[in-house]
């Protein structure tokens, strides 16, 4: 009985742990908001330089409804993580349950969006295709350069 009393935290044990548990979701909430502000900063930019360097304005709406694929994944994402305070994390499988039908919601919906883009410009798969390849990488490096941020405290 003594070795099972040792083993348990003390209350303060338990908000020591839980306070940077809350304090690190409500970070990534905030950097799941910026990316999706970055990637419709990149189409814009995108956009702009599409158009402006001689291309037509359907190679260009090719490359942005490409690159909103890619937003509409992240926008996706940031609002799940924002519904994640309705659902307590008391029950393990229920949250793991919410992850996996997240995950197929997200899927199917740049599965869906994605084959509506391509269908929408028959002409320029390459353009779409560059757009959606683009906004992902927007995805990826904005959280990597916000997570490097963010951990060195800049």
């Amino acid at each position: 009985m003594e070795r099972n009393t040792q083993q348990r935290l003390t209350p303060q044990e338990n908000v020591a742990i839980i306070a940077p548990l809350l304090l690190a979701e409500v970070q990534e909430q905030k950097t799941a908001r910026k990316v999706v502000w970055l990637q419709l900063l990149a189409m814009a930019i995108t956009f702009v330089a599409a158009w402006g360097w001689g291309s037509s304005p359907q190679k260009a709406i090719a490359i942005v409804s490409g690159g909103g694929v890619s937003i509409l994944n992240s926008t996706l994402l940031a609002w799940r993580m924002s519904r994640t305070k309705q659902h307590p994390a008391y029950d393990a499988h229920q949250q793991l349950r919410l992850m996996y039908f997240y995950a197929v919601e997200r899927f199917s919906a740049v599965v869906v969006s994605l084959g509506l883009a391509l269908a929408m410009n028959k002409d320029l798969p390459l353009m779409v295709i560059s757009g959606f390849v683009l906004g992902q990488a927007v995805l990826m490096l904005a959280r990597l350069l916000l997570r490097i941020r963010t951990e060195s405290g800049l």
